[in-house]
Protein backbone atom coordinates (compact mmCIF):
# COMPACT_ATOMS: atom_id res chain seq x y z
CA UNK A 1 0.00 0.00 0.00
CA UNK A 2 0.91 3.47 -0.32
CA UNK A 3 0.58 5.55 2.46
CA UNK A 4 0.69 9.69 2.82
CA UNK A 5 0.94 11.84 5.96
CA UNK A 6 1.00 15.51 7.05
CA UNK A 7 0.57 17.05 9.77
CA UNK A 8 -0.89 20.90 10.47
CA UNK A 9 -1.58 22.02 14.20
CA UNK A 10 -2.40 24.88 16.29
CA UNK A 11 -4.74 25.77 18.91
CA UNK A 12 -6.50 29.31 18.78
CA UNK A 13 -7.70 31.32 21.22
CA UNK A 14 -9.87 33.31 19.94
CA UNK A 15 -9.90 35.93 22.89
CA UNK A 16 -5.76 35.64 22.94
CA UNK A 17 -4.22 38.96 21.16
CA UNK A 18 -1.52 37.86 19.68
CA UNK A 19 -2.38 36.23 15.72
CA UNK A 20 -0.37 33.30 15.09
CA UNK A 21 1.55 33.92 11.59
CA UNK A 22 3.83 32.14 9.47
CA UNK A 23 6.73 32.99 12.13
CA UNK A 24 4.74 30.97 14.88
CA UNK A 25 4.66 28.06 12.69
CA UNK A 26 8.42 28.34 11.81
CA UNK A 27 9.21 28.58 15.34
CA UNK A 28 7.34 25.73 16.67
CA UNK A 29 7.93 23.46 13.91
CA UNK A 30 7.38 23.76 9.93
CA UNK A 31 9.51 20.83 8.61
CA UNK A 32 9.01 20.62 4.39
CA UNK A 33 8.10 17.52 2.70
CA UNK A 34 10.49 14.49 3.75
CA UNK A 35 12.24 16.83 6.29
CA UNK A 36 10.49 16.21 9.22
CA UNK A 37 13.48 15.46 12.00
CA UNK A 38 14.20 11.60 13.11
CA UNK A 39 12.34 12.21 16.42
CA UNK A 40 8.67 12.47 17.50
CA UNK A 41 6.86 16.13 17.52
CA UNK A 42 3.94 16.41 19.61
CA UNK A 43 1.75 16.73 16.35
CA UNK A 44 3.52 14.32 13.88
CA UNK A 45 2.19 11.02 15.98
CA UNK A 46 0.74 9.32 12.74
CA UNK A 47 3.79 10.06 10.67
CA UNK A 48 6.24 8.44 13.31
CA UNK A 49 3.84 5.69 13.70
CA UNK A 50 3.77 5.12 9.97
CA UNK A 51 7.54 5.04 9.47
CA UNK A 52 7.56 2.70 12.35
CA UNK A 53 5.21 0.53 10.86
CA UNK A 54 5.84 0.84 7.21
CA UNK A 55 8.63 -2.44 6.77
CA UNK A 56 6.57 -4.62 8.15
CA UNK A 57 3.52 -3.90 6.68
CA UNK A 58 5.71 -3.37 3.33
CA UNK A 59 3.76 0.29 3.12
CA UNK A 60 5.84 3.11 0.69
CA UNK A 61 4.78 6.42 2.83
CA UNK A 62 5.46 9.22 1.37
CA UNK A 63 5.74 12.61 3.97
CA UNK A 64 4.32 15.85 3.18
CA UNK A 65 4.48 19.15 5.52
CA UNK A 66 4.84 18.79 9.14
CA UNK A 67 3.65 22.30 10.46
CA UNK A 68 2.66 22.94 14.16
CA UNK A 69 2.80 26.65 15.90
CA UNK A 70 1.99 27.12 19.85
CA UNK A 71 -1.11 28.06 20.74
CA UNK A 72 -2.28 31.75 20.43
CA UNK A 73 -4.84 34.06 18.92
CA UNK A 74 -6.43 33.17 15.81
CA UNK A 75 -4.51 32.09 13.05
CA UNK A 76 -3.57 34.76 9.65
CA UNK A 77 -5.38 34.44 6.73
CA UNK A 78 -2.03 34.15 4.95
CA UNK A 79 -0.46 31.32 7.22
CA UNK A 80 -3.65 28.88 7.43
CA UNK A 81 -3.96 28.93 3.37
CA UNK A 82 -0.17 29.27 2.41
CA UNK A 83 0.63 25.80 4.74
CA UNK A 84 -3.29 24.31 3.69
CA UNK A 85 -2.57 24.87 -0.12
CA UNK A 86 1.42 23.42 0.88
CA UNK A 87 0.04 20.12 2.28
CA UNK A 88 -2.50 19.67 -0.18
CA UNK A 89 0.09 19.98 -2.90
CA UNK A 90 2.01 17.42 -1.50
CA UNK A 91 -0.56 15.29 -1.55
CA UNK A 92 -1.72 15.77 -4.77
CA UNK A 93 2.27 14.91 -5.81
CA UNK A 94 2.37 11.48 -3.45
CA UNK A 95 -0.72 10.67 -5.65
CA UNK A 96 -2.27 7.80 -6.11
CA UNK A 97 -2.35 6.22 -2.34
CA UNK A 98 -4.65 4.22 -0.98
CA UNK A 99 -4.12 5.91 2.43
CA UNK A 100 -3.67 9.14 4.47
CA UNK A 101 -3.03 9.68 7.99
CA UNK A 102 -2.90 13.08 9.07
CA UNK A 103 -1.72 15.03 12.72
CA UNK A 104 -4.20 17.48 13.50
CA UNK A 105 -5.16 19.44 16.51
CA UNK A 106 -8.89 19.69 15.92
CA UNK A 107 -9.35 23.77 17.23
CA UNK A 108 -7.69 25.88 14.44
CA UNK A 109 -9.55 28.84 14.03
CA UNK A 110 -8.18 30.89 11.28
CA UNK A 111 -9.24 34.31 9.55
CA UNK A 112 -12.32 33.51 7.71
CA UNK A 113 -12.43 29.65 8.85
CA UNK A 114 -13.54 28.69 11.93
CA UNK A 115 -13.44 24.64 11.26
CA UNK A 116 -10.03 24.94 9.52
CA UNK A 117 -9.54 20.73 10.27
CA UNK A 118 -13.19 20.74 8.91
CA UNK A 119 -12.19 22.44 5.75
CA UNK A 120 -8.86 20.47 5.13
CA UNK A 121 -10.23 17.35 5.51
CA UNK A 122 -12.80 18.28 2.99
CA UNK A 123 -10.31 19.38 0.68
CA UNK A 124 -7.87 16.22 1.09
CA UNK A 125 -11.67 13.73 0.00
CA UNK A 126 -11.99 15.76 -2.72
CA UNK A 127 -8.05 14.84 -3.98
CA UNK A 128 -8.31 10.93 -2.97
CA UNK A 129 -12.06 10.18 -3.83
CA UNK A 130 -14.34 8.34 -1.90
CA UNK A 131 -12.37 4.68 -2.27
CA UNK A 132 -9.27 6.15 -0.18
CA UNK A 133 -9.33 5.30 3.60
CA UNK A 134 -8.34 8.95 5.60
CA UNK A 135 -7.70 9.16 9.19
CA UNK A 136 -6.67 11.52 11.74
CA UNK A 137 -5.20 12.18 15.28
CA UNK A 138 -6.33 14.91 17.03
CA UNK A 139 -6.01 16.31 20.33
CA UNK A 140 -8.90 16.02 22.85
CA UNK A 141 -9.13 20.05 23.04
CA UNK A 142 -10.63 20.25 19.94
CA UNK A 143 -13.67 21.46 18.26
CA UNK A 144 -15.42 17.84 17.03
CA UNK A 145 -17.63 19.63 13.68
CA UNK A 146 -19.55 17.38 11.49
CA UNK A 147 -17.20 18.12 8.46
CA UNK A 148 -14.60 16.53 10.40
CA UNK A 149 -16.64 13.42 10.96
CA UNK A 150 -17.83 13.30 7.67
CA UNK A 151 -14.66 13.77 5.54
CA UNK A 152 -12.61 11.28 7.54
CA UNK A 153 -12.96 7.43 7.65
CA UNK A 154 -11.41 7.14 11.54
CA UNK A 155 -10.52 9.99 13.60
CA UNK A 156 -8.71 9.09 17.07
CA UNK A 157 -7.99 11.48 19.84
CA UNK A 158 -5.22 11.19 22.69
CA UNK A 159 -6.91 10.09 25.91
CA UNK A 160 -4.53 11.44 28.45
CA UNK A 161 -4.51 14.82 29.94
CA UNK A 162 -1.39 15.87 30.13
CA UNK A 163 -0.95 14.30 26.33
CA UNK A 164 1.42 11.48 26.93
CA UNK A 165 0.14 8.79 25.01
CA UNK A 166 0.64 10.65 21.71
CA UNK A 167 2.49 7.70 19.98
CA UNK A 168 0.26 5.36 21.50
CA UNK A 169 -3.29 7.02 19.70
CA UNK A 170 -1.09 7.13 16.39
CA UNK A 171 -0.67 3.58 16.16
CA UNK A 172 -4.27 2.96 17.36
CA UNK A 173 -5.12 5.50 13.93
CA UNK A 174 -3.05 3.59 11.95
CA UNK A 175 -3.75 -0.03 12.91
CA UNK A 176 -7.94 0.91 12.47
CA UNK A 177 -6.97 2.82 8.96
CA UNK A 178 -5.18 -0.28 7.35
CA UNK A 179 -7.59 -2.75 8.70
CA UNK A 180 -10.14 0.19 6.85
CA UNK A 181 -7.90 0.34 3.89
CA UNK A 182 -7.55 -3.84 3.36
CA UNK A 183 -11.60 -4.29 3.78
CA UNK A 184 -11.70 -6.09 7.47
CA UNK A 185 -13.65 -3.40 9.22
CA UNK A 186 -15.89 -0.72 8.31
CA UNK A 187 -15.47 2.05 10.93
CA UNK A 188 -19.03 3.56 11.72
CA UNK A 189 -19.18 6.57 14.33
CA UNK A 190 -21.60 7.57 17.05
CA UNK A 191 -20.97 10.90 18.30
CA UNK A 192 -23.02 12.36 21.83
CA UNK A 193 -23.40 15.94 22.66
CA UNK A 194 -22.93 16.01 26.22
CA UNK A 195 -23.81 20.27 26.26
CA UNK A 196 -20.99 21.26 28.64
CA UNK A 197 -17.82 22.23 28.78
CA UNK A 198 -15.69 20.20 30.41
CA UNK A 199 -11.33 19.90 31.02
CA UNK A 200 -10.50 16.70 31.65
CA UNK A 201 -7.68 16.34 34.49
CA UNK A 202 -6.80 12.33 33.62
CA UNK A 203 -4.11 12.70 36.44
CA UNK A 204 -7.23 12.16 39.15
CA UNK A 205 -10.56 10.90 39.49
CA UNK A 206 -13.36 10.34 38.54
CA UNK A 207 -11.76 11.00 34.73
CA UNK A 208 -9.16 8.11 35.52
CA UNK A 209 -11.47 5.89 35.95
CA UNK A 210 -13.21 6.47 33.67
CA UNK A 211 -10.58 6.86 30.71
CA UNK A 212 -9.87 3.41 32.00
CA UNK A 213 -13.08 2.27 31.27
CA UNK A 214 -13.46 3.70 27.84
CA UNK A 215 -10.24 1.64 26.94
CA UNK A 216 -11.60 -1.61 28.44
CA UNK A 217 -14.66 -0.86 26.27
CA UNK A 218 -11.97 -0.93 23.25
CA UNK A 219 -12.09 -4.42 21.10
CA UNK A 220 -14.44 -6.09 22.88
CA UNK A 221 -18.41 -6.40 20.82
CA UNK A 222 -17.37 -4.57 17.63
CA UNK A 223 -15.88 -1.20 19.62
CA UNK A 224 -13.26 -0.30 17.70
CA UNK A 225 -12.51 3.17 19.40
CA UNK A 226 -13.23 5.93 21.90
CA UNK A 227 -12.57 9.13 22.01
CA UNK A 228 -13.50 12.22 24.10
CA UNK A 229 -13.88 15.18 22.90
CA UNK A 230 -13.04 18.08 26.05
CA UNK A 231 -13.28 20.66 23.76
CA UNK A 232 -11.29 24.04 23.53
CA UNK A 233 -13.16 26.21 25.92
CA UNK A 234 -11.22 29.45 24.34
CA UNK A 235 -12.35 29.01 21.37
CA UNK A 236 -15.84 30.84 20.15
CA UNK A 237 -17.26 28.62 17.82
CA UNK A 238 -20.10 26.84 17.02
CA UNK A 239 -18.77 23.25 17.52
CA UNK A 240 -17.07 24.11 20.81
CA UNK A 241 -17.69 22.16 23.64
CA UNK A 242 -17.43 18.42 25.25
CA UNK A 243 -18.58 15.80 23.19
CA UNK A 244 -17.98 11.55 22.83
CA UNK A 245 -17.88 9.70 19.65
CA UNK A 246 -17.43 6.08 19.49
CA UNK A 247 -16.38 3.61 16.06
CA UNK A 248 -18.09 0.45 15.56
CA UNK A 249 -17.46 -2.35 13.27
CA UNK A 250 -20.72 -1.21 10.91
CA UNK A 251 -22.87 -0.86 13.70
CA UNK A 252 -24.24 2.80 13.81
CA UNK A 253 -26.84 1.71 16.47
CA UNK A 254 -24.49 0.47 18.50
CA UNK A 255 -21.46 3.24 18.01
CA UNK A 256 -24.51 5.71 18.73
CA UNK A 257 -25.93 3.87 21.90
CA UNK A 258 -22.69 3.84 23.60
CA UNK A 259 -21.48 7.25 22.80
CA UNK A 260 -24.47 8.64 24.16
CA UNK A 261 -24.43 6.27 27.59
CA UNK A 262 -20.96 7.47 27.97
CA UNK A 263 -21.68 11.45 27.53
CA UNK A 264 -24.28 10.84 29.82
CA UNK A 265 -21.81 9.60 32.47
CA UNK A 266 -19.86 12.65 32.03
CA UNK A 267 -22.15 14.66 32.18
CA UNK A 268 -23.80 13.26 35.69
CA UNK A 269 -19.80 13.82 37.15
CA UNK A 270 -18.98 17.50 35.64
CA UNK A 271 -18.92 18.76 38.76
CA UNK A 272 -16.37 16.81 39.99
CA UNK A 273 -13.89 17.07 37.25
CA UNK A 274 -13.33 20.72 37.73
CA UNK A 275 -10.59 20.82 40.36
CA UNK A 276 -10.58 23.33 43.24
CA UNK A 277 -9.14 26.82 42.26
CA UNK A 278 -8.33 29.33 45.15
CA UNK A 279 -7.45 32.28 44.29
CA UNK A 280 -3.99 34.06 44.09
CA UNK A 281 -3.82 34.91 47.43
CA UNK A 282 -5.47 31.58 48.97
CA UNK A 283 -3.53 29.38 46.49
CA UNK A 284 0.23 30.89 48.76
CA UNK A 285 -1.30 30.84 51.71
CA UNK A 286 -2.66 27.21 50.92
CA UNK A 287 0.93 26.43 49.57
CA UNK A 288 3.01 27.92 52.53
CA UNK A 289 1.28 26.39 54.88
CA UNK A 290 1.31 22.92 53.43
CA UNK A 291 3.34 20.17 55.87
CA UNK A 292 5.89 19.45 52.82
CA UNK A 293 7.50 21.20 50.16
CA UNK A 294 7.49 21.93 47.33
CA UNK A 295 4.24 22.69 46.53
CA UNK A 296 3.28 23.63 42.68
CA UNK A 297 0.74 25.81 41.57
CA UNK A 298 -0.58 26.10 38.40
CA UNK A 299 -1.18 29.24 36.77
CA UNK A 300 -3.18 27.56 33.82
CA UNK A 301 -4.82 31.30 33.30
CA UNK A 302 -1.47 32.70 31.50
CA UNK A 303 -0.29 29.12 29.95
CA UNK A 304 1.29 29.46 26.19
CA UNK A 305 -0.29 26.09 25.65
CA UNK A 306 -3.81 27.90 25.67
CA UNK A 307 -2.82 30.55 23.54
CA UNK A 308 -1.54 32.93 26.40
CA UNK A 309 1.72 35.16 26.17
CA UNK A 310 3.18 33.14 29.36
CA UNK A 311 4.40 37.07 31.09
CA UNK A 312 1.80 37.65 33.61
CA UNK A 313 2.82 38.84 36.67
CA UNK A 314 -0.37 38.42 38.76
CA UNK A 315 1.09 35.75 40.75
CA UNK A 316 5.03 37.11 40.97
CA UNK A 317 4.29 40.54 41.73
CA UNK A 318 2.04 38.82 45.08
CA UNK A 319 5.04 36.93 46.00
CA UNK A 320 7.18 40.00 45.93
CA UNK A 321 4.54 42.66 47.64
CA UNK A 322 4.25 39.46 50.17
CA UNK A 323 7.99 39.08 51.19
CA UNK A 324 7.95 35.06 50.54
CA UNK A 325 11.26 33.32 50.40
CA UNK A 326 12.02 29.87 49.02
CA UNK A 327 10.17 30.47 45.74
CA UNK A 328 10.60 30.51 42.05
CA UNK A 329 8.05 30.67 39.19
CA UNK A 330 8.53 30.06 35.08
CA UNK A 331 8.46 29.91 32.49
CA UNK A 332 7.49 33.50 32.01
CA UNK A 333 8.08 34.84 28.46
CA UNK A 334 10.10 38.46 27.69
CA UNK A 335 12.98 37.80 25.25
CA UNK A 336 13.70 41.58 25.82
CA UNK A 337 14.57 40.79 29.57
CA UNK A 338 16.44 37.70 28.64
CA UNK A 339 19.12 39.76 26.26
CA UNK A 340 19.73 42.46 29.18
CA UNK A 341 20.30 39.26 31.42
CA UNK A 342 22.91 37.94 28.90
CA UNK A 343 24.27 41.42 28.70
CA UNK A 344 24.49 41.72 32.13
CA UNK A 345 26.15 38.27 32.60
CA UNK A 346 26.04 35.58 35.32
CA UNK A 347 26.34 37.02 38.83
CA UNK A 348 25.31 40.81 37.78
CA UNK A 349 22.89 42.65 39.98
CA UNK A 350 20.49 45.18 38.33
CA UNK A 351 16.72 46.68 37.40
CA UNK A 352 14.91 44.88 35.44
CA UNK A 353 11.12 45.72 33.98
CA UNK A 354 10.10 41.82 33.86
CA UNK A 355 6.67 40.69 32.51
CA UNK A 356 3.70 42.58 31.40
CA UNK A 357 4.42 43.49 28.34
CA UNK A 358 1.74 41.58 25.92
CA UNK A 359 -1.59 43.18 26.75
CA UNK A 360 -3.74 43.97 29.88
CA UNK A 361 -4.10 40.16 30.60
CA UNK A 362 -0.76 40.20 31.27
CA UNK A 363 -1.05 43.08 33.65
CA UNK A 364 1.58 45.68 34.61
CA UNK A 365 5.23 44.63 34.31
CA UNK A 366 7.03 44.53 37.54
CA UNK A 367 10.10 46.84 38.15
CA UNK A 368 12.34 44.51 40.34
CA UNK A 369 16.24 44.45 41.30
CA UNK A 370 17.65 41.69 39.78
CA UNK A 371 20.46 39.28 40.05
CA UNK A 372 21.51 36.99 37.36
CA UNK A 373 21.98 33.27 38.74
CA UNK A 374 22.09 31.76 35.47
CA UNK A 375 22.32 31.75 31.56
CA UNK A 376 21.65 29.00 29.06
CA UNK A 377 21.34 30.00 25.32
CA UNK A 378 19.14 27.68 23.19
CA UNK A 379 17.80 25.94 26.12
CA UNK A 380 15.45 22.57 25.50
CA UNK A 381 13.11 21.38 27.98
CA UNK A 382 12.05 17.91 28.02
CA UNK A 383 7.98 17.61 26.99
CA UNK A 384 5.19 15.27 26.27
CA UNK A 385 5.84 11.86 25.17
CA UNK A 386 9.73 12.42 24.91
CA UNK A 387 9.16 15.27 22.48
CA UNK A 388 11.99 18.31 22.60
CA UNK A 389 10.99 21.96 23.42
CA UNK A 390 12.98 24.11 22.51
CA UNK A 391 12.54 27.72 24.89
CA UNK A 392 15.41 29.66 23.18
CA UNK A 393 18.07 31.43 25.30
CA UNK A 394 17.14 31.36 28.96
CA UNK A 395 18.21 33.04 32.37
CA UNK A 396 17.45 32.36 35.85
CA UNK A 397 17.08 36.11 38.01
CA UNK A 398 16.52 36.09 41.58
CA UNK A 399 14.09 39.07 42.84
CA UNK A 400 13.42 38.95 46.71
CA UNK A 401 13.09 36.02 47.28
CA UNK A 402 11.88 34.43 44.13
CA UNK A 403 13.94 32.70 41.68
CA UNK A 404 12.38 33.39 37.95
CA UNK A 405 12.74 31.33 34.58
CA UNK A 406 12.98 34.49 31.58
CA UNK A 407 12.30 32.44 28.46
CA UNK A 408 12.79 34.36 24.90
CA UNK A 409 10.53 31.35 23.25
CA UNK A 410 7.17 31.25 24.40
CA UNK A 411 6.48 27.66 25.96
CA UNK A 412 4.65 26.40 29.23
CA UNK A 413 6.17 24.20 31.80
CA UNK A 414 6.38 20.75 30.85
CA UNK A 415 9.59 18.95 32.07
CA UNK A 416 11.11 19.89 35.48
CA UNK A 417 14.58 20.77 33.69
CA UNK A 418 12.98 23.93 32.70
CA UNK A 419 14.18 24.92 35.93
CA UNK A 420 17.01 22.32 37.06
CA UNK A 421 18.72 23.50 33.73
CA UNK A 422 19.48 26.58 35.42
CA UNK A 423 20.61 25.16 38.58
CA UNK A 424 17.18 25.91 40.78
CA UNK A 425 16.90 23.28 42.96
CA UNK A 426 13.45 22.63 43.50
CA UNK A 427 13.90 20.27 46.60
CA UNK A 428 14.57 23.83 48.37
CA UNK A 429 11.88 25.72 47.02
CA UNK A 430 8.89 26.17 49.58
CA UNK A 431 6.15 26.49 46.49
CA UNK A 432 6.78 26.59 42.51
CA UNK A 433 4.48 28.15 40.55
CA UNK A 434 4.19 26.82 36.76
CA UNK A 435 2.72 28.78 33.62
CA UNK A 436 0.72 26.22 32.33
CA UNK A 437 -2.66 24.52 33.18
CA UNK A 438 -1.78 20.80 33.10
CA UNK A 439 0.84 19.63 31.20
CA UNK A 440 3.08 19.99 34.26
CA UNK A 441 1.45 17.56 35.78
CA UNK A 442 3.54 15.04 34.26
CA UNK A 443 6.52 15.86 35.15
CA UNK A 444 6.22 17.69 38.28
CA UNK A 445 3.83 15.27 40.22
CA UNK A 446 6.98 13.67 40.78
CA UNK A 447 8.86 16.29 42.95
CA UNK A 448 5.55 18.30 44.17
CA UNK A 449 4.01 17.51 47.71
CA UNK A 450 1.03 18.83 46.54
CA UNK A 451 -0.67 20.57 43.23
CA UNK A 452 -2.87 23.66 43.30
CA UNK A 453 -4.76 25.13 39.82
CA UNK A 454 -4.97 29.04 41.03
CA UNK A 455 -7.70 31.20 39.15
CA UNK A 456 -5.94 34.02 38.10
CA UNK A 457 -6.48 36.73 35.18
CA UNK A 458 -5.67 36.23 32.11
CA UNK A 459 -6.25 34.97 28.32
CA UNK A 460 -6.87 31.07 29.19
CA UNK A 461 -8.81 32.36 32.55
CA UNK A 462 -11.01 29.56 33.98
CA UNK A 463 -14.03 31.95 34.54
CA UNK A 464 -15.68 31.04 31.50
CA UNK A 465 -18.89 33.40 32.34
CA UNK A 466 -16.36 36.05 32.10
CA UNK A 467 -15.62 35.29 28.13
CA UNK A 468 -17.83 37.12 25.43
CA UNK A 469 -18.93 34.28 23.49
CA UNK A 470 -20.79 35.29 20.29
CA UNK A 471 -20.63 31.70 18.22
CA UNK A 472 -20.69 28.59 20.63
CA UNK A 473 -23.70 27.10 20.18
CA UNK A 474 -25.87 27.12 23.43
CA UNK A 475 -27.77 25.91 25.78
CA UNK A 476 -23.86 25.08 27.15
CA UNK A 477 -23.08 24.59 31.04
CA UNK A 478 -21.60 26.14 32.78
CA UNK A 479 -22.77 29.10 30.76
Amino acid sequence: MRVFTASLATETNTFAPMPTGLAAFREGGCYPAGSHPDHLTLFSGPLWAARQQAAGRGWTVVEGLVAFAQPGGVTTRMAWETLRDQLLADLRAALPVDIVLLGLHGAMVADGCDDCEGELLRAVRAIVGPGVTVGAELDPHHHLSEAMQRHADVLVSFKEYPHTDVLERAHELVDLCADAAAGRIRPTIGVADCRMISIVHTTREPARGFVDRLQALEGRDGVLSISVTHGFPWGDVADMGTKVFVYTDGDAARAQALAQRLADELVAMRDALQPPQPGIDDAIAQALAAPAHPVVIADGADNPGGGAAGDSTFILRRLVERGVEGAALGPLWDPQAVRIAFEAGVGARLPLRIGGKTSPLSGDPLDADCSVLALQPAMVMSGLAGTPVALGDCALVRTSGVQVVLISRRNQAMGTDLFTQLGCDLAAQRLVVVKSSQHFHASFSKVAAQVIYAAAPGAVTADLRSLPYRKVMRPKWPL
